[in-house]
C-alpha cells in the first residue's frame, strides 16, 4: 500500500444490518498497512490494528492478540505516515475534530487518519459484546454494550475521519479506538480528556473499498441509518 492510502473491507451500512459472519482473515488485514480499526466475526469486540499487530478489545475492557485466522467482517486500515505532529489538549471529544481542522482546513472533503499517544486524564470507552443471534443489527447491540471508564492512563488512540458527504455510502465513518500502553484494556472512545498528548495526523485522498461476495451481504438492505450510527459510535 502507498503511504496514507486507506483500505476498507465491507461497508458500515452492512455492519449496521448485522452482516458479520465472515470476512477477511486477520493475516490479510495485517498486510494492509500498519494501523487500523474494525470488528470481529459476529461483532465480538472491537478490533485495533496497532504497529502491525491486530488486537481484539473485548467486553469489560479485556484485550487479546488476535489469531491470524480470525475473521474480520469490517475493517479500515492504512500505512500511516504522519504529515504533522502536534501537542494537543482535549477537553472533550469534539476537540479531536478541532485538531484535525486546524491541521488542514482544505481537507473537509478528504479522509483523515490520526494517532494520539500519551497520558489521558479520562476516557470513556465502549465495547460491543457480540451478536446473540445471526443478523442482529449493530443498533440493537449498542444498547447492551460494555462501557468502561479509565482515569490517568497511558496509551494510544487510532482514528479515522470520513467526509460527511461520504458517510451515506457506508465508507469508514467516525472511528477512534483506544488501547492502554501495556495492552491490557481498551475500546471505542466515547469521551476523552487530556491536558497534553501527541497527535499525529495525515490526509488521505486514495481510498480502496473491497466488498464481500457472500449471500448475506448481497441480500442485505443497505440503507443509511445516521441516527443508528451516531447512537453506537458516540
Amino acid at each position: 500500500m502507498d503511504d496514507n492510502e486507506i483500505y476498507q473491507f465491507s461497508l458500515l451500512n452492512a455492519l449496521m444490518e448485522g452482516v458479520c459472519e465472515t470476512g477477511i482473515s486477520v493475516s490479510k488485514l495485517a498486510s494492509k498497512g500498519n494501523q487500523g480499526l474494525g470488528t470481529f466475526s459476529r461483532m465480538n469486540g472491537e478490533l485495533m490494528f496497532l504497529d502491525g499487530k491486530v488486537y481484539q478489545l473485548q467486553a469489560e475492557g479485556n484485550v487479546r492478540e488476535a489469531d491470524e485466522t480470525d475473521q474480520v467482517p469490517f475493517a479500515v486500515s492504512t500505512q500511516f505516515v504522519p504529515q504533522r505532529t502536534s501537542n494537543v489538549t482535549f477537553n472533550n471529544k469534539d476537540d479531536v475534530d478541532n485538531a484535525l481542522n486546524s491541521f488542514n482546513d482544505h481537507a473537509r472533503n478528504l479522509f483523515m487518519t490520526y494517532r494520539i499517544n500519551g497520558h489521558f486524564d479520562y476516557l470513556k470507552c465502549r465495547t460491543v459484546r457480540g451478536q446473540e443471534y445471526k443478523g442482529q443489527p449493530l443498533s440493537e447491540l449498542g444498547k447492551k454494550q460494555s462501557v468502561e471508564e479509565y482515569e490517568n492512563v497511558e496509551g494510544t488512540i487510532i482514528g479515522f475521519r470520513t467526509p460527511k458527504n461520504w458517510q451515506g455510502f457506508g465508507v469508514a465513518g467516525e472511528h477512534l479506538h483506544f488501547m492502554k500502553a501495556d495492552r491490557s484494556a481498551g475500546g471505542h472512545v466515547l469521551e476523552i480528556k487530556a491536558k497534553e498528548v501527541q497527535m499525529q495526523m495525515a490526509v488521505a485522498s486514495n481510498v480502496h473499498v473491497e466488498l464481500p461476495t457472500t449471500d448475506d451481504f448481497n441480500a442485505a438492505q443497505l440503507v443509511t441509518d445516521d441516527e443508528g450510527v451516531k447512537a453506537v459510535e458516540g
